[in-house]
């Protein structure tokens, strides 16, 4: 089924931002006609992968920007890449996406209280377009805050004294999000180092601090991530460890049985074979002479291993 097509509008002063959710082929043909935009870019957008990048314009700036979100429900939910396509110009801002939970909520909030729409929007293109890229990035901590939660529970688990449950699948699932998410994160820093560079007139270039704040948080959601591979990568080391001492300790457990129970089999067949003249065969407590003789010789090598600190 074809994803429904969701158009938002939001006007502050001579400012408008134009959201498009699930973006169809005639809606980007009209918004080319009436805002001059480059074929090159329009087919940027009708693309279901482009990669991060940033074209400037006479009149406008178009960027593509990659945005790591939880998708799916329950234990279900991955790592998955979310494209956000915007073009800004002079009055006007145009929002391209496909069910960014975050885009949702800042225009939810923005139609709510007038004072937001006024802080995100009263201060020019350029600013808005500052407040919507800081929002998307920062809308990435939870989603570290919630991947280092699953490492650190996957921690205590597999150093849990009632460690019983192989976490190899979990692990894995959890290191190929922290790639999803690190292959995703990387290229944006170089994105939105340039914007610090441009210099439009709804790019001011008193804007390049606030762009640089967002590299710096880009950085730190880097930073993080690299430390929780590491972790996770301890992690799956441990487990693996802790798994072939198990089966080791199993292993020599059964060993120590069958090596015990080699003499008593000997024991018992011996007095079990169908002839005459064996030793003690017709006594009327052979039986419990046979019955000793077994639990001498088992508590013999029993005694034995201890002392040679076998178990």
């Amino acid at each position: 089924m074809e994803p429904k097509e969701i158009k938002t509008r939001v006007s502050f002063k001579n400012i408008t931002w134009q959201v498009i959710d699930g973006h169809k082929e005639a809606t980007l043909k009209r918004l080319q006609k009436k805002h001059n935009f480059h074929e090159l870019d329009i087919e940027d957008c009708l693309s279901t992968t482009q990669r991060p990048k940033i074209d400037e314009y006479d009149d406008y700036l178009f960027l593509v920007l990659h945005i790591p979100e939880f998708k799916g429900r329950g234990d279900r939910k991955r790592i998955v890449n979310s494209e956000v396509k915007i073009f800004v110009g002079n009055n006007f801002l145009v929002t391209l996406h496909n069910d960014n939970d975050m885009i949702a909520k800042i225009l939810e909030k923005i139609k709510k209280k007038k004072d937001l729409k006024e802080e995100y929007m009263g201060f020019g293109t350029g600013y808005l377009l500052y407040m919507i890229i800081d929002d998307l990035f920062e809308s990435l901590f939870p989603v570290v805050d919630t991947l280092t939660n699953q490492v650190n529970e996957l921690e205590q688990e597999v150093f849990s004294l009632e460690y019983t449950k192989d976490r190899l699948k979990d692990i894995l699932l959890l290191k190929k999000d922290l790639i999803n998410f690190r292959r995703i994160i990387m290229p944006q820093r170089a994105v939105i180092a340039q914007l610090e560079h441009k210099n439009q007139k709804f790019l001011p270039e008193k804007l390049e601090v606030y762009f640089d704040d967002i590299v710096d948080k880009i950085e730190k959601i880097w930073n993080n991530i690299e430390n929780l591979q590491e972790l996770t990568t301890s992690v799956q080391e441990s487990n693996e460890s802790i798994i072939s001492h198990n089966t080791n300790n199993i292993i020599k457990t059964l060993t120590i049985l069958s090596v015990i129970m080699l003499p008593l089999t000997f024991i018992t067949g011996f007095y079990g074979m169908n002839i005459h003249g064996l030793w003690y065969a017709e006594s009327t407590n052979s039986v419990w002479l046979v019955a000793g003789l077994i639990a001498f010789v088992a508590f013999a090598m029993i005694l034995y291993f201890k002392m040679r600190k076998w178990m």
